[in-house]
């Protein structure tokens, strides 16, 4: 592109610039933050379901899976204690993220990156090393923080270093990224519950640190963002960045837009209460009901706890394991195909073809655990 700016079918402006291996690489060590929160979701349901893991730390529920032929899987995991260790990740990822906006803002997303990943990996090893439930929940709850800065900085950190045309693609190598920490926590969680001593979940936790070192190195290696550089008042590093990650000098408009944006929302006082104005409220809307209904759907419950799940509808130990592999697989192929076609045929078509997918899907793994079920107690 000689120059000038032109406006996108999507309506956003785009600069010169082109894609350079500077932002594919930058982009991609950004991208492994996924990793933490990927490997998270596929580590934690299949420890759940080893043996030795219930009978050290949640002993209840390993007689009642063993010993009470009369219950369903779903209720011999029905336990406070158990939920509670999976849960305080969350709930400490959900209180990290308000922190984590305004240290990313004020220190720059690289070192939000750098702590979440440093915090992650105090977790993984708090983990590791667990001799008791306490253990367990504080490395859980260190882990969450980590999660709660990485899922804040590493988007805004890809969107910011992208060129507009190619934002979607690689906004997405941060989804990549979480499914190939489930798949290869699914892989993990296989091979682990085979050896032998019932030690095989200490290496699955104490795991996690690997993700974790990659990240908080990777984030000591990345560039600021132009956009976290004009904020923090680095204005001519911010413009030598633009130059840098665009392969062009003639990056002029794109750093005034920015430095506008930046003087703009400077003047806001008060941003909690003028996202509430009633022009912002169709996007404030979306922003809130399309994540929110995301969730509801499930899928991070499924992903979380597919081992569990598949063993609740009669598989095996070793069968539910490898079951949850293959949803990795899966997960993780779709990805590509959404890399390779979101900035061609738009975020509303793929939005409109993955809720009909799951629509189809959820509806047949609900006819077809409620038959399982029925059967299940018909025998008994």
């Amino acid at each position: 592109m000689a120059g000038g700016v032109v406006v996108s079918a999507s309506g956003g402006k785009e600069y010169p610039g082109k894609m350079t291996l500077f932002v594919f690489l930058t982009c991609f060590v950004a991208s492994s933050g996924g990793l933490i929160f990927g490997y998270d979701l596929g580590i934690s349901g299949g420890v759940t379901s080893m043996d030795s893991f219930l009978l050290k730390f949640f002993p209840s529920v390993y007689h009642k899976e063993k010993e009470d032929v009369s219950t369903n899987q779903y209720c011999k995991f029905d336990s406070e204690l158990l939920t509670l260790f999976t849960s305080s990740l969350y709930l400490a990822a959900l209180v990290a993220s308000f922190f984590a906006a305004t240290v990313t803002r004020v220190f720059g997303r690289k070192w939000s990156m750098f702590g979440g990943g440093i915090t992650f990996l105090v977790g993984a090893v708090v983990n590791g090393a667990a001799e008791s439930v306490f253990m367990l929940i504080l490395g859980r709850i260190l882990l969450g923080i980590g999660v709660g800065f990485a899922n804040q900085s590493v988007p805004l950190y890809l969107s910011e270093m992208a060129p507009p045309k190619l934002r979607g693609m690689l906004n997405i190598g941060f989804q990549l990224m979480i499914t190939i920490g489930i798949l290869a926590a699914n892989l993990i969680n296989y091979a682990t519950a085979k050896i032998a001593g019932g030690w095989g979940w200490r290496v699955s936790l104490g795991l996690a640190a690997v993700p974790a070192v990659v990240i908080a190195l990777g984030a000591l290696l990345l560039p600021d963002t132009p956009n976290s550089l004009i904020e923090r008042g680095h204005a001519e590093q911010a413009r030598s960045m633009l130059s840098k990650i665009r392969g062009t000098d003639d990056v002029q408009e794109e750093y005034d837009d920015l430095v506008a944006a930046s003087e703009e929302s400077k003047t806001i006082k008060h941003p909690w209460k003028n996202i509430l104005e009633k022009k912002y409220r169709p996007a404030l809307t979306m922003a809130i009901l399309i994540p929110f209904f995301q969730q509801l759907t499930g899928i991070n419950v499924i992903m979380f706890y597919a081992p569990v799940l598949f063993k609740t509808i009669g598989f095996e130990d070793d069968a539910a394991l490898m079951s949850a592999v293959i949803t990795g697989l899966v997960n993780m192929f779709a990805t590509f195909v959404s890399i390779a076609t979101v900035d061609r045929v738009g975020r509303r078509a793929l939005f409109l073809q993955g809720g009909t997918q799951m629509l189809i899907c959820q509806m047949e793994m609900v006819l077809g655990s409620t038959l399982t079920l029925a059967d299940q107690n018909r025998m008994k």
